[in-house]
């Protein structure tokens, strides 16, 4: 049986990406994304939900998220879901589903805007996943044929 685990997510920053290092020095960055859904209700009334989901990236893209990015402005990432579990300080077992990513991309106007950081100017607007990142932390397939030819034909 063929499994995939992709996630497309676009959303807002819900806090400042945190910046860490793992043992062997590659860069680690955390961070929260808000993503809104809105619809109709039965009675016609305009209803919505948020959902908020933990994000994790490494290596050079990391470090280039961490730079650019702030609390409230908008992303699209590209990546796949991991389950953590650990035992909690009272015993008990204990998990959660994050998204690792392996692209993402700046929303917005390229000149950024009153929540960039200041000092700071925008890069380009797509980065993927380095060949630096750890085996465990983007474990994935060799580019497909779409990904290598630009995407202008679907490679079956």
């Amino acid at each position: 049986m063929a499994n995939y685990n992709k996630v497309i997510l676009l959303g807002n920053l819900t806090r400042d990406p945190q910046m860490s290092y793992l043992p062997s020095q590659t860069p680690v960055c955390e961070f929260g994304l808000a993503v809104n859904r809105r619809w109709r209700g039965q009675n016609g009334e305009q209803r919505e939900e948020t959902c908020f989901v933990d994000c994790r990236c490494y290596g050079n893209q990391a470090e280039t998220f961490n730079q650019y990015m702030s609390k409230g402005r908008p992303v699209l990432i590209e990546g796949r879901l991991q389950l953590d579990t650990w035992e909690g300080k009272d015993g008990q077992k204990r998990s959660k589903h994050r998204v690792i990513v392996e692209r993402f991309q700046f929303i917005g106007a390229a000149g950024g805007g009153a929540s960039q950081r200041p000092g700071q100017s925008q890069p380009a607007q797509q980065y993927q996943a380095q060949a630096g990142a750890p085996a465990d932390a983007t474990d994935q397939a060799p580019p497909s044929a779409y990904d290598q030819e630009g995407g202008d034909e679907i490679p079956f």
